[in-house]
């Protein structure tokens, strides 16, 4: 093991314990002078302390490594990547900047994106005025909340195990268990109907109407969300108003996104999950045999297994279509997906929509060396009917190659291998492959190399010359 620097987050992880440095000495068995050293990078953290800390804190080990500034790194290079570009700032700066003060570093992306988003409102109807009050979308601000709580969230995911337990869910007996619950104790009537709504929740009445196009499985989810709501609701509104101010329109739909993952929680509680997602090797197909659900909820189920000290694959989750757009990303990994640019061609989500239904495997490498299995299938969603227009995803799961080997479709794979992993990037717009052939955009930072006499299979090659600020 090199040696770590890790002093702003400790110190940072400490401060949100609302422990003093005498408080951490004393839990980790050092003196206050060593964790002030420690704080303050005068000294390595040690693998003895390191083990203590994901102890007492229920941390991965990889907290606290290099390896974890690499998501924060990529949203500094999107969120600042004019100023880059200009050669105001430097990645070397960034990457210090991340490292060694991360909440500073968040703030900086916060505020270039706020940026980013005004000039693109200025830049689409020239009224300056209009856009500096704009808000931010909603929707967008729901994604980040999960995306910084790394897809866990802990206090809801026990609440719904220990719910699961107290009224029988077990696979097979799902809808019975929550039929149950729903009629006795909060005397809700199910009905189904047909229609364009998939479900709808009638409180003057108390029904709790269901399409009939729903499959058990889609069923199971809906009726756990309007349980949740019904039996839980002040425990959502206290998780959303921990970012966003009540009445809000971001508050509401991170309370239904809340009551989506009570729901999941509930119908796949974590520790019997857990424990037979470790005994397949997280095979997808024989979990959605198992619990007879879709395979979008098991793969995003899949993605929240954080809990500390049962900690399941830490897997990054995406869902995107034909065009590119991302609709659903949460990761508890360093993987980075583009806000900016769309995302890299050469990622295997992609290649799934020549082949649906069937799993696709890659082994895929980050600009920064770090290395990721991916699986991706596309699946389709029909409103029902002839001639009437369906959905159609592909569902993306990923996790860090050195968890890889845990994995079922790791077999027969050469994980040791560099050579057999395909170079993707975080987005053209800021990929630092200026070699790719199927970059979409010019790299920030270089000056391209115009020859009216010649030209190259790479799209925009670069002037030759120091790579100066443009890389780290």
């Amino acid at each position: 093991m090199g040696k770590t620097y890790a002093g702003a987050r400790l110190r940072r992880l400490r401060e949100e314990r609302g422990m003093s440095q005498a408080e951490l000495a004393r839990t980790l068995g050092i003196s206050p002078s060593y964790l002030n050293q420690l704080e303050h990078d005068s000294r390595p953290l040690t693998v003895q302390v390191l083990l203590r800390l994901t102890e007492v804190f229920g941390l991965d080990a990889h907290f606290f490594s290099e390896r974890d500034t690499s998501r924060l790194m990529a949203d500094l290079h999107e969120a600042l990547a004019s100023e880059i570009d200009a050669a105001r700032v430097s990645p070397t700066d960034l990457s210090e900047l991340a490292s060694r003060m991360p909440a500073v570093a968040r703030v900086l992306v916060d505020l270039g994106r706020r940026n980013q988003r005004l000039a693109e409102l200025v830049g689409a109807d020239g009224d300056r005025d209009a856009g500096l009050d704009a808000p931010r979308s909603p929707h967008e601000e729901i994604r980040d909340y999960f995306y910084r709580r790394q897809n866990y969230l802990h206090e809801i995911d026990t609440a719904a195990e220990e719910l699961a337990t107290a009224i029988g869910i077990r696979p097979g007996e799902v809808l019975s268990a929550l039929t149950t619950r729903l009629t006795e104790r909060h005397t809700v009537h199910l009905s189904t109907e047909s229609g364009d709504r998939l479900h709808h929740y009638d409180t003057a009445t108390r029904t709790l109407h269901l399409s009939t196009r729903l499959r058990p499985g889609q069923r199971a989810f809906r009726m756990a969300t309007q349980l949740a709501l019904l039996e839980h609701g002040d425990e959502l509104d206290r998780e959303a108003a921990e970012d966003f101010a009540p009445a809000s329109p971001a508050h509401s739909l991170a309370r239904i996104g809340i009551a989506n993952y009570f729901a999941a929680a509930l119908i796949l509680p974590y520790r019997d999950f857990h424990t037979a997602a470790e005994a397949v090797r997280y095979d997808i197909e024989r979990l959605t045999d198992h619990y007879g659900l879709g395979y979008e909820t098991v793969c995003h189920r899949l993605s929240t297994l954080q809990r500390p000290r049962l900690r399941g694959v830490p897997f990054s989750f995406v869902r995107v279509d034909r065009a590119g757009n991302v609709s659903k990303r949460q990761s508890a990994t360093g993987f980075h997906f583009s806000r900016a640019g769309g995302t890299c061609p050469l990622w295997n989500v992609y290649e799934a929509f020549a082949a649906p239904g069937r799993i696709h495997v890659q082994l895929a490498e980050m600009p920064d060396g770090q290395r990721y299995l991916w699986t991706a299938r596309a699946v389709t969603r029909h409103r029902g009917g002839w001639g009437v227009p369906g959905k159609t995803f592909t569902i993306g799961l990923g996790c860090e190659l050195r968890h890889a080997h845990r994995l079922v479709y790791s077999d027969g794979l050469d994980l040791g291998r560099s050579a057999a992993a395909t170079p993707i990037g975080m987005g053209c717009r800021v990929c630092e492959r200026l070699e790719c052939p199927q970059r979409a955009a010019p790299p920030l930072g270089r000056p391209l190399h115009i020859d009216q006499n010649a030209t190259t299979f790479v799209p925009y090659p670069v002037a030759p010359g120091p790579q100066g600020h443009a890389h780290s």
